[in-house]
């Protein structure tokens, strides 16, 4: 008798249709223009709001003229673009303030009421700035959004006529506010800083220093409800100009900023990014097609709900000499050939296989009065095969900031011609490619999903099979 000791479960395998068109690997997110993008004007710094989108834009304030500052530049203001669809939105509506006819409004950021408003202006509004050598700044102010117009405005205690502060990002539970400046005592052309409300009063800013920070130049921050910090640098290494870069702030220090994949990042200016919740999708600006425009972003890769969990591949049988129990008082001696050159002894006896593979087993008896040997008493062909699955191969635990590296090399999908391996990390970050790596900064149990789907088939479908493994990360010593 032969008996597997743990049984192996199958995997569910989705079939559905494909366009054989897109048979070529799709990149991680798809990017769209947005429809409301005016073909000659700029339009940048998205905002995701409930029912839709806020940004700025240069556009015209009529059909006749343009809106320009005391020198000559077009102004900036905040527009509103309710969503229609998930796709379509509504013509864009000005949100006016005291401040549109000729001083720029936005960047911005809603706080979580939705009715506060931080955005950018410039500091001084007095008859010293219809002077021609004057040099104006910015600075953050805070209004109340009432229907279409920004009312009761208050400027930043900080702000400055010696300096830039702009483009704030205030935190989802208003407790912290995010900026670019150029003030004095930075790390580059301008830099990232923050100020903690305390006491219902904002703190001095605090620059993050270099784990944040270069001698380049770092602007339009977001701060995501997740904790994570999104920015916009030209620093050395990235893919263009302004690339779009992330970092979190764990066990007090901040990561090392990544530079988020093509094609959200590009070789010309990409900046200004926001993601809703979950991070699966959300807005950017870049000036790939000349002017600024602002982009929607969706990950390509789903997070399933349900996924099978990773079996392990079990090697290990029991192997039973039945008739032993008839003739227990006999002395028999049973002798168990593996089929590997490996022996055993005993009526039953365990023995774990070196992997997959067609095994003899042979069975002898040696009779211990007379020492006749019966060969071959028994026989089994045994054909030991992988569980038809994705396969994840990773540490079970390891500590929080160090590298993992993760493999779909052991996937065993016979018959399949394997066109993508979609990673889901677990902390909505994700990756394609057979081997990936990854570093969990925040401790924590987190479940892995390895999507794996197959090239077209005749009739233009598509297999799909999914697994999940938990992994914990440990605190850092």
């Amino acid at each position: 008798m032969l008996r597997r000791i743990l049984h192996i479960a199958c995997v569910v395998v989705l079939i559905t249709g494909f366009d054989t068109s897109q048979a070529q690997q799709p990149p991680v997110f798809s990017v769209t223009k947005m429809s409301f993008s005016d073909p000659v004007f700029s339009e940048i710094s998205p905002v995701i709001i409930k029912d839709g989108i806020v940004f700025c834009s240069d556009r015209r304030f009529s059909s006749l003229r343009d809106r320009k500052s005391f020198e000559g530049n077009r102004i900036y203001n905040i527009y509103m673009a309710q969503r229609k669809d998930t796709s379509e939105y509504a013509r864009p509506v000005m949100l006016r303030s005291e401040r549109s006819e000729l001083f720029n409004n936005g960047p911005l950021s809603f706080a979580g009421d939705g009715k506060t408003v931080f955005f950018t202006s410039e500091v001084e509004t007095g008859a010293v700035t219809k002077k021609r050598k004057f040099k104006n700044h910015s600075g953050i102010f805070t209004a109340e959004l009432s229907g279409n117009e920004l009312v009761s405005l208050v400027p930043f205690p900080y702000n400055s006529n010696d300096y830039n502060i702009a483009q704030p990002s205030v935190s989802a539970d208003g407790k912290y506010l995010y900026f670019a400046s150029d003030m004095p005592g930075g790390q580059g052309g301008s830099d990232i800083y923050f100020c903690e409300k305390v006491g219902g009063q904002w703190s001095k800013p605090v620059n993050p220093g270099t784990a944040v920070n270069s001698p380049a130049t770092e602007n339009f921050p977001f701060i995501h409800p997740s904790g994570r910090l999104y920015f916009s640098s030209d620093r050395a290494g990235g893919t263009g100009k302004l690339d779009v870069y992330y970092t979190s702030f764990i066990q007090g220090k901040w990561d090392d900023p990544v530079k988020l994949p093509e094609p959200i990042n590009s070789p010309s200016d990409d900046f200004a990014f926001v993601a809703d919740d979950d991070l699966r999708e959300g807005f950017f600006s870049s000036n790939r097609r000349t002017n600024d425009d602002i982009y929607r972003f969706a990950s390509t890769i789903i997070r399933k709900s349900v996924c099978d969990t990773l079996v392990e591949n079990n090697y290990c049988y029991e192997l039973i000499e039945e008739n032993a129990v008839k003739f227990d008082t006999m002395p028999f001696r049973y002798e168990w050939k593996y089929g590997d050159g490996n022996k055993g002894i005993g009526p039953s006896v365990i023995y774990c296989y070196p992997g997959p593979g067609n095994y003899l087993i042979q069975l002898d008896v040696v009779n211990l009065i007379t020492g006749e040997v019966m060969y071959n008493e028994k026989t089994y062909n045994l054909e030991i095969t992988d569980v038809e699955q994705p396969y994840i191969t990773v540490d079970d635990r390891v500590i929080a900031g160090s590298g993992i590296r993760f493999s779909a090399e052991k996937t065993n999908l016979p018959g399949w011609k394997i066109a993508r391996y979609y990673w889901n990390f677990g902390d909505e970050t994700v990756a394609t490619g057979k081997e990936v790596s990854k570093t969990f900064m925040k401790p924590g149990t987190y479940n892995v999903q390895l999507i794996i789907t197959s090239e077209p088939e005749p009739g233009g479908i598509i297999k799909e099979a999914c697994v999940c493994r938990n992994i914990e990360i440990l605190p850092a010593p």
